[in-house]
């Protein structure tokens, strides 16, 4: 990191200081040009494929389910790459067709940042401060662009030489964002410019959203503290990360790790197992993993069930001791902020804002979904019943019979069903993703369509690149598929924004008329090479959302047996084409705002909604047939799965509630002064737990196994929050699946809610959608409100 710093001092006594006046002339300039560089053929061809027609529409929909389903037809229709000249460089980025580039492609963006905070620092005039936020919002971009998708390459390429250059890159970059956080200058100025009421009244709403999420970015980083506040800020962030980290790691290691357990008490269990294990009568089964599970779920006797469902919920002491510390160095740095508790700090900038209004949220659902719960016992409490041998057997459902005796009912409803690989031969890969396609359609006006990749520009061969096209045939987003699975690939389902949208003027492509890139022209190397459109109208050019969508199916066995998902690797992908749709249609005027880029209890909101599609019937009936016959899904099939995998789900809910009712009260509560005591946090857990319909019993101290604490602290609700809103949206806007593919219900959805991104407050957003204006006040009340709503819908066929 000391060569890092060594670079950037570097780099900032080379950079040149080009007067605003000038810039403005130059800009004028080129955008006297603009509308006949858009008007030359060539250009035109590089943003847009040729005049939509529906015989080319259908072309594109069958191709897009060739390219997934059919190994021969995607080698045919990617051979387009060997035949390319050059490489291109990952995600048509230039700087990127080799490793070094990478730290080239760092270097340059740091010197077009030292310009952007000279330029900051610079202006004094009212003129001058109008543009701040543009100015801000340009430099975030930049260091986003090298962030964000050096942290995707490191993760995901299957080089280790792109994979240890995108982790220099994201050091170096990620070292010189630290150091703009607390660079005093921008905070004052941004200050200043939003103090002055005609600069202020010049800004567009959006303008203003992002100045106040810019200013509270620097206040979390405390940069209005004495150089002694802040360095103790600083540190305190870093023993934070530090310990929170190794935390979320050991978060699996139990207290110990093997129980051992005469071979006699474990009737039930795999008699195979106990015959290969057993020592001297003993059996010694490990404590976390399958095994353990199953022991918890089969074995006969309840005592022993006890014993082995005590040993799986007590957490290792240290790390007991870590997650103490956590919290302690949380409260101390949120008291060093200005705030009573961390809890608060984290909500500041949430949907909730208290930690009083996450729990009349979690309250109130808790008591929607507690008649689920106590039908659900009811049915466990029946076959428990049968297993009476003594008139005092326990008239009621413990912790440690759960696991069992929803084993018996499943066992039971199981054998009424067929296989499920009679469900999955309707769901291959390619038909799926037809699907989506077909249901964007309807509901927003857009399509996927595959494209030909250019050598380089994909980090496997066997990524594939959709295209998203509005009507008229226009590219308003790319999507690249990485989905198979492969040595080293993290098997976790996930979505990346590797660019956010953005307005970029001509004043900024002026700029790359008058030095060296590596770029075809202009407004290539001021969007690097990735996608972009044009408003000859205006002059504008926008960088348009370019995502990565990651999942671990398996490979298709051969072109006539496909890659084929389960009902639950459906919902998944529904769930992160969700995030994507709001990344593709939240296209704002600044990235801070763009997509995804919300407050994280409003984040999850369009991918849950998601899941709502991926099982309606209406849908399904667009695109699931058989990949042999072609024959269309019977639902009956969907329901019986359904029947299954939602049966509990009430139980499986209040298990959620209590694991985010913990989380307020470990990150709200006032007495974390010390950390040189342990049992704190088992005190909390247990007082939570004493309201759960099935209360934990003595002994236990699952709060160590709890990692998310880390990544998620004081925001564990945010799920179950989406999961509520999404509910009440399907079944007002979308009318449960009556209106599932009704253009008018999709666009009331995108106009008020997927359109702002974060640029609008996320509950005027919801208010808006659900044409309730009580909402939008978004206080305690609305947050209460929510929770009645309930996510019984969900759980009920």
């Amino acid at each position: 990191m000391r060569a890092a710093g060594n670079l950037l001092r570097a780099l900032q006594r080379q950079q040149p200081w080009t007067c605003s006046s000038c810039r403005s002339r130059i800009a004028r300039r080129y955008a006297s040009t603009l509308t006949s560089t858009v008007a030359s053929p060539t250009f035109e061809s590089s943003l847009s494929p040729p005049a939509f027609n529906a015989s080319r529409a259908s072309q594109d929909d069958d191709t897009l389910r060739k390219i997934f389903d059919s190994g021969s037809f995607w080698n045919g229709f990617s051979a387009k790459e060997l035949h390319s000249e050059r490489s291109t460089g990952l995600i048509g980025n230039r700087y990127l067709d080799r490793p070094e580039g990478f730290l080239e492609y760092a270097q340059h963006s740091i010197r077009k940042c030292f310009m952007l905070v000279n330029q900051t620092l610079a202006m004094e005039s009212p003129d001058e401060y109008k543009s701040i936020v543009k100015v801000l919002d340009r430099l975030s971009d930049l260091l986003c662009r090298v962030i964000d998708l050096a942290d995707f390459i490191r993760s995901t390429h299957p080089s280790p030489q792109f994979q240890q250059a995108a982790t220099q890159a994201y050091a170096q970059m990620f070292e010189y964002m630290n150091q703009l956080n607390t660079t005093t200058g921008l905070n004052e100025q941004l200050k200043k410019a939003a103090s002055i009421p005609e600069v202020f009244d010049s800004w567009t709403e959006e303008e203003r959203t992002v100045a106040n999420i810019l200013l509270k970015d620097f206040n979390k980083s405390a940069i209005d503290l004495s150089d002694e506040d802040r360095n103790a800020f600083v540190a305190l962030s870093n023993q934070i990360a530090e310990v929170g980290t190794v935390f979320a790691e050991k978060a699996g290691q139990p207290k110990a790790f093997n129980i051992h357990l005469k071979a006699k008490r474990l009737n039930g269990f795999s008699p195979v197992y106990i015959r290969e294990k057993k020592r001297f009568g003993m059996v010694s089964i490990p404590t976390t993993g399958p095994l353990i599970n199953e022991a918890l779920s089969t074995v006969e006797d309840p005592d022993t069930r006890r014993e082995i469902y005590m040993a799986t919920r007590s957490s290792a002491d240290n790390n007991r001791r870590r997650l103490e510390d956590l919290l302690y160095y949380r409260a101390k740095l949120a008291k060093l902020a200005g705030y009573s508790n961390y809890g608060q700090m984290a909500l500041a900038d949430k949907m909730a804002k208290t930690p009083e209004a996450v729990r009349s949220f979690l309250h109130a659902l808790k008591a929607d979904t507690q008649p689920v719960v106590d039908n659900e016992l009811d049915q466990l409490l029946e076959i428990k019943k049968a297993d009476a041998h003594a008139s005092n057997f326990p008239g009621r459902i413990n912790s440690w019979d759960k696991d069992f005796y929803a084993r018996r009912l499943m066992a039971g409803l199981a054998t009424r069903i067929r296989s499920p690989d009679a469900l999955s031969s309707y769901f291959s890969l390619g038909t799926v993703f037809q699907g989506l396609s077909r249901l964007f359609q309807r509901l927003y006006g857009i399509r996927l369509v595959p494209r030909e990749t250019l050598r380089g520009e994909t980090w496997q061969k066997d990524v594939r690149r959709l295209d998203v096209v509005d009507e008229s045939d226009n590219i308003v987003a790319v999507l690249y598929c990485d989905l198979f699975s492969r040595q080293g690939k993290s098997q976790n389902p996930a979505h990346f924004t590797l660019r956010c949208a953005r307005a970029i003027s001509a004043e900024e492509i002026a700029e790359f008329t008058e030095e060296a890139h590596p770029f075809p022209n202009a407004v290539a190397a001021a969007t690097e090479g990735l996608a972009y459109s044009v408003d000859k109208r205006a002059s504008v050019v926008r960088q348009l959302p370019t995502i990565a969508l990651i999942c671990d199916f398996d490979r298709p066995v051969s072109d006539d047996r496909p890659s084929l998902l389960s009902l639950r690797d459906v919902q998944t992908l529904f769930h992160e084409m969700g995030h994507a749709i709001h990344s593709i249609l939240g296209q704002t005027q600044l990235q801070n705002v763009s997509g995804t880029r919300c407050a994280t209890d409003l984040a999850e909101l369009p991918s849950v909604l998601m899941e709502y599609f991926a099982l309606a019937p209406q849908v399904l009936a667009l695109w699931a047939r058989h990949y042999a016959t072609n024959k269309p899904l019977p639902f009956a099939l969907v329901e019986e799965r359904l029947a299954i995998e939602r049966k509990l789900q009430g139980l499986e809910t209040e298990g959620q509630i209590m694991m985010a009712l913990l989380d307020q009260e470990l990150h709200s509560n006032k007495d974390w002064t010390s950390n040189s005591s342990i049992g704190k946090t088992t005190e909390i857990y247990h007082d939570v737990y004493s309201n759960a319909t099935l209360p934990e019993p003595p002994g236990t101290s699952w709060e160590g196994h709890f990692g998310h604490l880390y990544g998620y602290g004081a925001t564990y609700y945010s799920y179950l929050f989406a999961r509520a809103v999404a509910g009440r949206i399907w079944k007002q806007v979308f009318e449960s699946g009556e209106r599932a593919t009704d253009r008018a219900a999709g666009e009331r959805f995108a106009s008020e809610m997927l359109r702002w991104g974060g640029s609008r407050d996320g509950w005027k957003c919801i208010a808006g959608v659900l044409q309730n204006e009580k909402l939008a006040s978004g206080d305690h009340e609305a947050m209460a409100m929510v929770g009645k709503w309930g996510v019984r819908g969900e759980l009920e066929l």
